[in-house]
């Protein structure tokens, strides 16, 4: 199994393939409203715009399991994040990314890049995976690891 056997649904309810994603780098982050990290979703919308032309994307993710602090509907979600930060990125269904019930993205993405210390379960909103245009799992950052310092490293890549 890789990253593209892995179907996810799209904020507006909508089945898709990871594989529609072959041959892009990707952003991948559990996100949530009401975290102390949720500015970030300026940024994240930013890295999208500056490198959308060259096969970047930033795949949100909203999770709820850290504190209730996605506790919103679906559209609540989206209005949330249009109205607050622009995001125009693509953002899917609420989904668990711990325990018995974590998304089968999520234990893939663990699976691949252990956290600090080799700890495997996502401590907190906004971590961030960053997958190769091949699939392979490149990096996992910390929430406190910002998109600006993500895209210090992109520019490289996509220099």
């Amino acid at each position: 199994m890789d990253i593209y056997d892995i179907e996810v649904e799209t904020l507006e309810g909508r089945r898709q393939r990871m594989a529609d994603y072959r041959g892009r780098t990707l952003l991948i982050v559990n996100v949530a409203s009401r975290c102390g990290y949720t500015p970030q979703y300026a940024g994240l919308q930013a890295l999208y715009e500056k490198y959308r032309d060259t096969g970047f994307a930033v795949l949100g993710f909203p999770c709820d399991q850290f504190l209730h602090q996605e506790p919103g509907t679906a559209a609540e979600i989206a209005a949330f994040c249009e109205g607050n930060y622009g995001v125009s990125f693509p953002m899917y269904a609420k989904i668990s990314v711990n325990g018995e019930h974590a998304h089968p993205l999520y234990r893939y993405l663990k699976s691949q890049k252990a956290g600090f210390l080799g700890i495997r379960a996502i401590k907190w909103n906004f971590t961030k995976f960053l997958v190769g245009p091949d699939g392979s799992v490149l990096e996992r950052y910390a929430p406190k690891t910002t998109p600006e310092a993500i895209g210090r490293e992109l520019e490289a890549q996509f220099a």
